[in-house]
């Protein structure tokens, strides 16, 4: 009997062996010229952030826990004293209530009134709608340290444009001392930072609005629906996402007014326009004595805190998306 030759288990009789594909030598990543050359572009904003962002943050850490000047080389190891320090100072408490009313009082004013003015500007019927959107964002390009060197002269109690127009009008016996009064300084830099700034809430609002499409406000206008109506029941039910973003971004933009509060007031008179930054500028740099430990401890304190406001940021804006059905 001939015997036949064995087969491998699933190979048919004549037919020939599968070819053993071998996998290809693992090929060394290489950089591409193009990959060198973004790299060289790259490397001086790495450099500048890292010297001028990062290790500035890093170095704050650092020094909250040291008592050190600024000037001498020797910096003494005190723990969390300087964190103690600041949380039994009543100016930081000071500051931080004079941080919290600010942003309470602006946030709701700019959010709200530049709403009302995104939707004049937004509807096709409104005359010279650009040139009033260019007027209202004029003021955001315009360096804020100017800004509040103007704003000394405009506000000023003798001869300033303000106190003169109020004169004019009847409405004041006498000038009116608008940065040089506590009862009414905050406000008037609240009142400069919404107008400073309008033009950048504005701009979101009109890119919400323009996300809502046409054919709804005309199959509402041929059921018989008015402006009202359309506003009530279309636009402000598609803005609920919008509006959420819009309010954090507002917000976490509120606690950096450090510029514009330097170059207007300096934080007074008596304290009652320090914010956070100044009080942290005052204690670094203002001081007769500087107490950068102290200082970067009080930075600390407030960017933990800015950081828990982004947290928020985040959860709102996922929450917002899937209200809108985003996500």
């Amino acid at each position: 009997m001939v015997s036949l030759p064995r087969l491998k288990a699933g190979r048919e009789p004549g037919e020939r062996p599968a070819p053993v594909r071998r996998r290809p030598p693992a090929r060394r990543r290489r950089f591409t010229s193009t990959q060198v050359w973004i790299w060289f572009f790259l490397t001086p904003t790495v450099v500048l952030y890292g010297l001028y962002t990062v290790y500035p943050i890093v170095a704050s850490y650092w020094f909250s826990f040291v008592e050190w000047n600024g000037f001498e080389a020797e910096k003494t190891w005190v723990g969390l004293r300087n964190y103690q320090d600041v949380l039994a100072d009543p100016q930081f408490w000071n500051s931080f209530t004079v941080t919290a009313l600010f942003t309470v009082v602006a946030v709701p004013v700019k959010v709200v009134f530049s709403l009302l003015v995104a939707l004049l500007l937004n509807s096709p019927k409104m005359p010279l709608r650009n040139l009033f959107r260019t007027a209202f964002f004029l003021p955001v390009v315009t360096t804020t340290a100017i800004v509040g060197v103007v704003m000394q002269f405009v506000f000023d109690p003798t001869d300033g444009p303000v106190n003169q127009l109020l004169l004019t009008l009847g409405l004041v016996d006498e000038g009116v001392n608008f940065l040089g009064d506590s009862s009414s300084s905050l406000w008037t830099v609240v009142g400069v930072y919404v107008w400073k700034w309008f033009g950048v809430t504005l701009i979101y609002w009109l890119a919400a609005l323009q996300t809502i499409p046409d054919d709804v406000y005309q199959a509402a206008a041929l059921d018989g629906a008015g402006p009202w109506s359309m506003l009530r029941h279309i636009t402000m039910p598609l803005l609920k996402p919008f509006t959420v973003i819009i309010s954090l971004l507002t917000l976490e933009s509120t606690l950096k007014v450090f510029d514009l509060v330097l170059t207007m007031t300096n934080g007074g008179p008596f304290y009652s326009t320090e914010v956070v930054e100044i009080y942290i500028y005052r204690w670094s740099f203002a001081a007769t004595t500087p107490q950068l430990g102290f200082a970067s401890a009080a930075a600390v304190i407030f960017g933990m805190f800015v950081c828990l406001l982004g947290l928020l940021q985040l959860a709102g804006i996922r929450a917002a998306r899937k209200a809108g059905g985003l996500v």
